[in-house]
């Protein structure tokens, strides 16, 4: 079975670097027009860049996601270009660690603001138009932080299980519009988030994960396109784990 994307335009938030820029990139790939948006208009534009010189349809256009008015700015240039976006992956996300008596306002705001509220606005703004075409995906890059919790996480471990309440909400309220709403949850995946970590830590982490390894970003990639497909109609308000058995 091949899987098809007829004529979609995608959005894809964080689309700068990591798993973000494996999505852009497979989504292009697959004949998409991705729009690809990241804080940073260096990185983005890179990967639209790198779209277009492989033959591609891309364009970047760079926002804060942590901001309303720029969020809905975006959109609305988004949506003066194209009649809708197909395929939106709210994908965008920082970690700020802390333990949590050691956590500062700014660590909470800041990471609830970008992972999880960005998603409200994104949809929000490009829901309509999405529901008069009577046809959309959207995929939530959860965690599985959001799942089990992680020690000196709590912003983001709230956000990421914020998303997966937001994901089977939404996908209640927009299912008889044939829009899919579907979170994936990665689990240690080698991206620079990740490389950060102390050695003793992946040395730790290594031996729960019953597949023994970390996961690529192209794990999360191939999963996104499998949802974003024109075959993946009847699925809905599930939450994906892509963790090589870490969490079952």
């Amino acid at each position: 079975m091949e899987l098809t994307y007829t004529n979609k335009v995608a959005l894809v938030s964080g689309a700068g670097r990591g798993i973000g820029r494996e999505i852009a990139l497979e989504l292009a790939k697959a004949g998409c027009t991705v729009i690809c948006s990241s804080k940073n208009p260096a990185s983005c534009g890179k990967v639209a860049e790198d779209i277009i010189a492989n033959g591609g349809k891309a364009e970047a256009i760079p926002f804060d996601v942590s901001k309303p008015a720029e969020i809905k700015q975006a959109c609305a240039t988004i949506l003066e270009k194209y009649d809708a976006v197909d395929i939106l992956i709210n994908n965008a996300g920082i970690t700020k660690d802390n333990l949590l008596m050691r956590m500062s306002d700014e660590e909470w705001d800041d990471v609830i603001a970008t992972n999880l509220s960005s998603a409200f606005y994104l949809t929000r703004n490009l829901i309509r138009a999405m529901m008069s075409q009577r046809w959309g995906r959207i995929i939530n890059i959860s965690s599985l932080s959001g799942q089990m919790g992680n020690v000196g996480q709590v912003n983001y471990s709230a956000a990421k299980a914020g998303m997966i309440g937001f994901t089977k909400a939404v996908a209640k309220e927009v299912a008889s519009r044939n829009i899919t709403v579907n979170a994936i949850a990665p689990g240690f995946i080698e991206t620079d988030m990740t490389s950060v970590l102390p050695e003793a830590v992946t040395k730790a982490v290594l031996p729960l994960i019953p597949m023994k390894k970390m996961g690529k970003t192209s794990d999360i990639a191939s999963t996104c396109m499998f949802l974003a497909s024109d075959q993946a109609g009847y699925i809905t308000g599930q939450i994906i784990g892509v963790n090589g058995g870490l969490y079952m």
